[in-house]
């Protein structure tokens, strides 16, 4: 082993360059020392034992190897990293919101995402109630070295106003080809197929059908009951296999019963079969070539994926280049650059209206069988057959009457998905550049540009023959339509750095970092839609409109944010360790006076092990302390009145109310973090320990709006008020359980605990709305409580009993009261590791404590009559007597007819707190089989490395509270990740085989 002796140590500021000049000494201490390095802010490498401040890095391996490819690199982090929050869901392509320590601003937020030391854009798009996914599902997986999580403020206080929610730090690899110094190739192939888990997909009731009533609607001439064709619910007659009706089926010309009265019963076909088992393929191949001072790593990846909904299609292409390049023994160079392209077909819809899975989920007949919706919609869309009478193509269970096939409140399923399908392109690129001269041995200067584009273009459709809906530009009700939205967002970064190292003495050496970054973003967007409906059925253009189109919707700003930050490292004796960083802003979304800013930061770490010598039972100890400042800055078009168009009256232009009034004072929101912890390696790594402690301060908070009495002439202001406080723990685990020469067991483990309060917002306000729900119940922040407290009507209770209305039968609600809140208890993951030889087996156990969850899918679903338990026992059949109390505490004795009982265990007779579940869950998240072929069997060939793994993702939900659904399977990113479960697709258990073959 090896020891660094030399005072030279370029430190480049990205993690694609760094170069070590040493040379061997004699001596006793062990290169051990300067393992454990990690890439750190702005790209600079550090020894991991230096850090005052808690991080966590996630190799490739652990990343990828055990699971299936989600598509969404941040999906894959769940559970693996002590402190993040990570929540997925199942929409199609969707996007995955990440949370370190907890919610530090009123709207929420999102973690910096870095590549090599430049930052990217990671928002998530939401339009239309269409969830088309966040930015960090354009990374190529097949790049990724690591990937770093910053977790507090000290450890992204270089990041400034960006660091406020911390920093995922991701590493890309370089070249490196074969050890004769040839190419070198590597191919990689994986199939994946998923399969409905059960448990996330409603059971319904087999004794009654379609109604709001045990009635049924009208007769037919011939005496015979016709069903209740316009209902959306299964609160109808019994169900009687000698009883012959006329179902929605019976009236169109190419059904199989047509002008046929039908047995009534229960649906043979329900709609889970609707949904496909998704597919994807996944291949990508990497050449790479590597030597001292020069490498080279090309990769191309391909993914295509259906979806659980019929017609629904994404197709990623992504290409990559790495090289770099030493242009003389002083002068390195390094470049990168990714280019994605992605197709994307028939993304579901998310939320209430016009979503499939809401429909199956809240309002539904389980008379109708969904092969038969299947057959009938294929039939009649026959360009042959489609015509106005068939509502082209759409024959819907939920037809009007007996005379009128329009539908009522639901279009046929397969002809929503198959018509009224959106569609998305988009282009990513992301481009780096960088050289780095070498001064003196201990002075070098890095200048870096590094370019990151996204252009996206999103289609919606309404075919003719659709039930009318809000839609377009005005939002009018109409039956047909299209619309187009095209957002073109850009990020550029100009970065000079010099980078310095000097040994004060042979025992304190002094490191660091002074440079400067300009920073400019670019955001265009248009949206413009049909307006009428089409002329042309069929055919999705803005020029196939009925009626003029109105102004297209556009919005356009650029930001330049104008930054310098030093840092200095001091080394005493490698025992003691202080590092101190300062980063100055200055950014054009305030205005001047209130424009600059500044984020310090200090770190101390003491090599207990080494003062106390406890190398013999304790091979490392280290315990850290920090403070920093991070920070938020404002949003574009918060300072001055900014108007919209409205169109043109009277050869005039009209322009729409400014409801929030702006607010030129506006300050950047800073947060003041205090940390401590310890890191303790026992018996040669066998055992290590790491355990932090944090608690961070955020204000002002930007209200934006805050709301307020329209007499004053808006309904809002953006202001600077507010507080946020987050305090918790964090501990990380590693084990070694058995370790001998052929066999290795490794145990992973995290577990954090973050508490959240909001401790002030503005005087006189104690509530601030974040999101409205289905249901009448809303997100909040409310002074005294957790972030994310739900609010919506409670029972009324006397003496812990609730209260029944005396007039009603019914219970007395009691509006405007606290349900729950989304806030977690706390997050963890446990990680299983087995080796033996060429065989290799894992699995992730992932779990969540609490975080409330209000489901709308079982507040309408119960009340329409769909669900198992709205069928138990005979309730349906005779008055019952709901268990409570009348107002002056008498037991009830008032009894709800059976009409009256229509949705009796739903929303009609309970509040929206009884549909409230705790969010807590336990998962086998990932699971893994491996076997690397031997030597011996590739002699011969061209493969030097075979190996093949059979993964799996999502293959058990061990525990969960919420019913039908999973708890992570919120509407989108951002605000709609937290506490709502609504018309969510079903969790998929997906299994998948993978072979990787080096050339």
């Amino acid at each position: 082993m090896k020891k660094l002796t030399t005072s030279l140590l370029v430190l480049v500021l990205t993690s694609s360059m760094a170069i070590v000049s040493a040379q061997e000494k004699k001596d006793t201490i062990k290169a051990k020392e300067i393992e454990g390095v990690v890439v750190t802010a702005l790209g600079i490498k550090r020894e991991k034992k230096s850090l005052g401040y808690a991080s966590q890095e996630i190799k490739a391996s652990a990343l990828s190897d055990g699971t299936t490819n989600t598509g969404n690199i941040a999906a894959q982090l769940s559970g693996k990293v002590a402190g993040l929050n990570v929540t997925t869901n199942n929409n199609f392509g969707g996007s995955s919101n990440l949370v370190i320590r907890g919610v530090k601003s009123l709207a929420g937020g999102n973690p910096l995402i870095v590549i090599d030391g430049s930052p990217v854009n990671n928002t998530s798009t939401r339009e239309n109630s269409i969830d088309y996914g966040n930015a960090l599902s354009d990374i190529n997986q097949e790049d990724i070295e690591s990937i770093n999580v910053l977790k507090g403020a000290a450890a992204s206080a270089l990041y400034g106003e960006r660091g406020l929610n911390g920093v995922i730090v991701i590493t890309t690899k370089n070249g490196k080809g074969k050890d004769d110094g040839s190419w070198g190739v590597t191919f990689s192939s994986a199939v994946q197929v998923g399969f409905i888990d059960k448990s996330t997909f409603p059971e319904y009731q087999t004794r009654y059908g379609a109604g709001y009533s045990q009635k049924f609607g009208t007769q037919a001439s011939d005496g015979l009951n016709n069903a209740n064709f316009g209902a959306d619910a299964s609160w109808g007659p019994k169900f009687d296999p000698n009883l012959l009706v006329y179902q929605w089926d019976s009236f169109n010309p190419l059904s199989p019963n047509y002008q046929k009265a039908t047995p009534w019963v229960a649906a043979k076909n329900g709609p889970i079969k609707f949904f496909e088992n998704p597919a994807s393929y996944i291949n990508s191949v990497t050449l790479e070539k590597g030597q001292k001072g020069k490498n080279i790593s090309f990769t191309y990846e391909n993914m295509m994926s259906d979806g659980l909904i019929p017609n629904s299609h994404l197709n990623k292409n992504n290409f990559s280049l790495k090289i770099n390049y030493d242009l003389t023994p002083k002068l390195h160079s390094s470049f990168y650059s990714t280019i994605t392209l992605q197709d994307t077909k028939g993304r579901s819809i998310t939320g209430y209206s016009n979503n499939i899975a809401t429909g199956f989920r809240q309002w539904w007949q389980t008379n109708v069988d969904i092969d038969a919706l299947q057959n009938l919609y294929f039939a009649n869309v026959d360009p042959n057959v489609a015509n106005a009478s068939n509502n082209f193509g759409n024959v819907t269970w939920n037809r009007k009457s007996a005379a009128n096939g329009a539908p009522a409140y639901w279009n046929n399923p397969y002809f929503q998905a198959y018509q009224n399908y959106s569609s998305d392109k988009r282009y990513r690129n992301f481009t780096y550049g960088l050289v780095t001269y070498d001064l003196f041995d201990n002075i070098s200067v890095t200048g870096k540009v590094s370019y990151d584009r996204s252009n996206l273009i999103a289609e919606t459709r309404l075919a003719v023959g659709s039930l009318p809906q809000a839609f377009g530009q005005s939002n009018n009700t109409i039956g047909s339509g299209y619309g187009r939205r095209d957002i073109l967002q850009t990020e550029t970064n100009y970065d000079l750095m010099v980078n310095y190292k000097f040994d004060i003495t042979d025992n304190i050496n002094l490191s660091g970092v002074v440079g400067g970054n300009i920073r400019r973003n670019y955001y265009n967007s248009v949206y413009a839609s049909t307006e009428g409906g089409l002329i042309v059925p069929g055919i999705y253009a803005l020029s196939n409109s009925k009626k003029a189109p109105l102004a297209a919707d556009e919005t356009e700003y650029t930001i330049q944010t104008n930054s310098w930050y030093a840092t200095a490292s001091f080394d005493f004796y490698k025992k003691f360790y202080l590092d101190a960083t300062f980063r100055i802003e200055e950014t054009s979304t305030l205005l001047k006076g209130n424009n600059v800013f500044n984020y310090p930061s200090i770190t101390g770490s003491l090599i207990m092990s080494e003062i106390l010598d406890t190398k013999r039972w304790m091979n490392f100890w280290k315990i850290r302390a920090n403070y920093a400042q991070v920070g938020g800055s404002a949003a574009s078009y918060q300072l001055f009145n900014n108007y919209r168009p409205a169109g043109i009256l009277s050869n005039q232009g009209i322009y729409n109310s400014i409801l929030n009034q702006p607010y030129p004072g506006l300050q950047p929101q800073k947060a003041n973090e205090f940390e401590v912890g310890t890191e303790a390696h026992f018996l040669k790594d066998r055992i290590t320990v790491d355990f932090a402690y944090y608690k961070t301060r955020t204000t002002p908070q930007i209200l934006s709006p805050l709301p307020t009495s329209a007499a004053i002439g808006y309904t809002g202001k953006i202001f600077n008020a507010g507080r946020i406080d987050n305090s918790g723990v964090e501990v990380q685990l590693g084990l070694v359980p058995i370790k001998t020469k052929d066999f290795t067991w490794n145990i992973d483990a995290n577990w954090s605990k973050n508490q959240n309060k909001v401790v002030e917002l503005y005087p006189g306000i104690n509530n601030y709305l974040l999101n409205s729900f289905q249901g009448g119940v809303s997100l909040n922040a409310r002074v005294g409580e957790a972030w994310g407290t739900l609010i919506g009507a409670d029972y009324t209770y006397l003496n812990g009993q609730k209260v029944i209305d005396p007039k009603t039968g019914k219970y007395l609600q009691n509006p405007n009261q606290v349900i729950g809140n989304t806030t977690p208890d706390w997050i963890g993951g446990i990680r299983n590791s087995f080796s033996y030889k060429g065989f290799s087996l894992s699995f992730l156990i992932d779990m969540r404590k609490g975080g409330d969850i209000f489901s709308t899918d079982m507040y309408y679903g119960l009340s329409s009559g769909l669900y198992k338990e709205t069928a138990e026992g005979d309730f349906r059949d005779k008055p019952i007597v709901l268990p409570g109390v009348l107002p002056d505490g008498t037991p009830n004795n008032i009894g709800l007819s059976p009409v009256d009982n229509n949705g009796s265990p739903g929303y009609k007779t309970r509040p929206a707190s009884e549909f409230v579940y705790d969010g807590s869950f336990i998962k086998l998240r990932e699971a893994s089989i491996g076997y690397m072929l031997p030597k011996s069997l590739l002699a011969g060939t061209k493969i030097y490395d075979a190996k093949i793994s059979i993964v799996g993702r999502n293959l058990w939900i061990i525990h969960k509270n919420l019913p039908y659904a999973d708890p992570e399977a919120m509407v989108g990113g951002g605000l709609s990740s937290y506490g709502w479960s609504i018309g969510s697709m079903p969790t998929t258990r997906d299994l998948g085989i993978n072979v990787t073959f080096k050339f």
